[in-house]
């Protein structure tokens, strides 16, 4: 076997059809296999995959587990010599997989390879990324943000230098398309299960960078991707970035990392507070308080 496809899918029942036809005829000539993992999907996913695509490797799940452990699920039944991390919302184009699969036969220096991911209008997705440092848990997602959306630590964050019409080797692409040898996926032990639903790709490119293994990015595969069509609808993405990210920081940066994660986070919440605050004594409508304070109060002193 050549290659693996393992799609991790809630609630996407129609992008995850449009994947799967894709898919069929991006593997025509490569022997392949699909392994869905439907994660408790209330939306008759399981239910359409099992119907118009008998050939896929179906598992149900009961319930959420998570991203990262479904995904771990798909993988431990994978049999190909590559293994294909897919997102539901994503569309390979006919000729992706095959030059994707071509780069890793013959570039064994790599231990991995990515594509070129495109929205729905054609426009390239600048979807790599560089390893989030200290400093970063202040320039991201804070007032700093706001007020330096250009920052040298934001450029460098998100790889502002890099062209993305050419290739290279990069240091975190997304997992919605990635392209592994399975070797190294069960050498690094899979998705790290703490990291429920996000920084769990971070984590695991971090762990090759670690290991002296390399990643590319081909600009001359493509992969049409929507982008967040599960976490668009997870009632606690906020609470559940927020705390990934914090174990994200505590396994590589140890308790310094832990601190300017809150210390970040609590900034944000106080500029939050004092501004919805503000809105409502004038009398404008705004956000409740309550909710958000209970949620952050249970991230500074629970998680």
């Amino acid at each position: 076997m050549k290659l693996s496809i393992v799609i991790t899918s809630w609630n996407t029942r129609e992008l995850l059809a449009r994947c799967l036809a894709s898919v069929e005829r991006a593997t025509a000539g490569i022997e392949s296999e699909v392994i869905v993992v439907d994660n408790g999907s209330d939306d008759g996913s399981a239910e359409l995959v099992a119907r118009r695509f008998p050939r896929v490797d179906l598992v149900r799940n009961s319930a959420n587990r998570g991203y990262a452990i479904a995904t771990n699920q798909g993988a431990a039944r994978a049999r190909g010599e590559f293994l294909l991390l897919l997102g539901s919302d994503t569309e390979p184009d006919e000729s992706a997989l095959c030059k994707l699969t071509r780069f890793l036969e013959e570039s064994t220096g790599h231990a991995g390879v990515a594509p070129r991911l495109v929205g729905s209008d054609g426009a390239t997705q600048h979807a790599c990324m560089r390893f989030p440092r200290l400093r970063t848990a202040f320039a991201f997602g804070t007032p700093l943000e706001r007020w330096a959306p250009e920052s040298r630590e934001l450029r460098r964050y998100f790889v502002r230098d890099f062209d993305h019409d050419r290739c290279a080797d990069v240091e975190q692409p997304p997992a919605s398309c990635l392209l592994l040898r399975r070797s190294v996926w069960e050498q690094l032990g899979g998705f790290d299960e703490a990291l429920w639903l996000f920084f769990n790709d971070v984590d695991l490119c971090r762990r090759l960078a670690s290991a002296g293994l390399k990643l590319h990015y081909l600009a001359n595969a493509h992969v049409m991707h929507v982008g967040g069509a599960s976490t668009a609808g997870f009632a606690d993405f906020v609470p559940r970035w927020q705390t990934d990210r914090l174990r994200y920081y505590r396994k590589h940066h140890g308790t310094l990392g832990v601190c300017c994660v809150k210390l970040a986070v609590s900034w944000t919440f106080i500029d939050w507070w004092t501004r919805t605050a503000w809105t409502g004594v004038r009398g404008k409508r705004s956000e409740p308080l309550a909710p958000t304070s209970r949620a952050f109060a249970s991230f500074l002193f629970c998680a």
